[in-house]
């Protein structure tokens, strides 16, 4: 990083959250430390880990990085929150990046962000080609677009090889979360991450959130990360298998009609069902268990909070 002229450039805090993931963060740490903009300082969160995480930040980086340590894991949207209010609140930062702590991001990549956003105020999210790590020219996502099957709409580009198909500056229906740079605008008008959501969907709901304030989610194809995918809490984990199955509804219930959740439902359960089926045909009866778990943990969440839902629509509310 060099130093820069504040009043004419945004000031952004890159925020890595880690829990037990010293074998990742070096390279994702190195990588963000490489990037070509000129005013951000990075900060990781440790969600109290237990691997040594804290004294391998302090010998491989020492002041270089920003370190706030948590006494426990908050999940991630709690831990990213604890990171919000330290770039937002605390440090004053024009924007957040929140970046996923298992990539690797090019170094022209928050630069290409930055250059985005700074065009609109109204402009809430963007971000950009997200690859896999261990295929580097397949695309995971371009961001989302409108789907009239899946409530969260489908990734465009996914598993297809890059061939500049997606090479415009475009919006989108969602962003994944994988890396995202968010304004302070989005912010102070909409709060963070919803801690219903421990993990998983928990981007979906913030973005919905601002979006019924106004606020756009744009996809620019010059900002590229390579993803090792789900390293943290692992692709297949039964915790993993709980919030796909509790979180979605839940989204669903607050920001789509009763219509569409009622039809949703009928699919999500049935997927369920047949997930639990397929856990328990392999002996990975905790997973079975906990993936119905989620399902009946989501519709009571629905019924506590019932007061709560269905407060404004998103996309097609029929």
């Amino acid at each position: 990083m060099q130093e820069a002229d504040r009043s004419h450039r945004p000031f952004v805090y890159v925020l890595v959250l880690s829990y037990n993931g010293r074998k990742w963060l070096a390279e994702c740490v190195d990588t963000l430390l490489a990037m070509d903009y000129p005013d951000f300082r990075v900060l990781v969160i440790d969600n109290g880990s237990t691997d040594g995480t804290r004294d391998y930040l302090a010998e491989r980086y020492g002041d270089r990085i920003d370190v706030l340590w948590l006494h426990e894991n908050y999940g991630y949207s709690g831990g990213f929150n604890h990171g919000l209010v330290y770039a937002f609140a605390a440090k004053r930062a024009d924007y957040v990046m929140v970046i996923n702590n298992d990539t690797a991001i090019d170094k022209k990549a928050l630069s290409a962000l930055v250059e985005v956003a700074v065009t609109d105020p109204m402009i809430g999210f963007v971000s950009g080609k997200v690859y896999y790590y261990d295929d580097p020219k397949r695309l995971q996502t371009c961001g989302k677009s409108e789907d009239p099957i899946r409530w969260n709409g489908e990734h465009i580009g996914w598993k297809e090889i890059d061939t500049g198909a997606y090479d415009e500056v475009a919006e989108r229906v969602f962003l994944d979360d994988i890396y995202c740079l968010v304004s302070r605008r989005v912010y102070e008008t909409v709060g963070g991450y919803s801690t219903t959501f421990f993990l998983q969907s928990e981007e979906y709901d913030w973005q919905a959130r601002a979006k019924a304030k106004g606020f756009r989610l744009v996809y620019t194809p010059h900002a590229r990360l390579w993803h090792k995918e789900s390293m943290t809490i692992g692709k297949d984990s039964p915790l993993k298998a709980f919030y796909d199955a509790r979180n979605p509804m839940i989204v669903l219930m607050l920001h789509r009609s009763p219509d569409y959740f009622r039809r949703y439902f009928r699919q999500h359960a049935r997927m369920v069902v047949r997930r639990s089926l397929v856990y328990a045909k392999r002996l990975r009866l905790y997973s079975a268990l906990r993936v119905l778990h989620g399902l009946c943990s989501g519709l009571y969440w629905g019924f506590a909070h019932r007061k709560l839902t269905a407060r404004h629509f998103i996309g097609p509310a029929a």
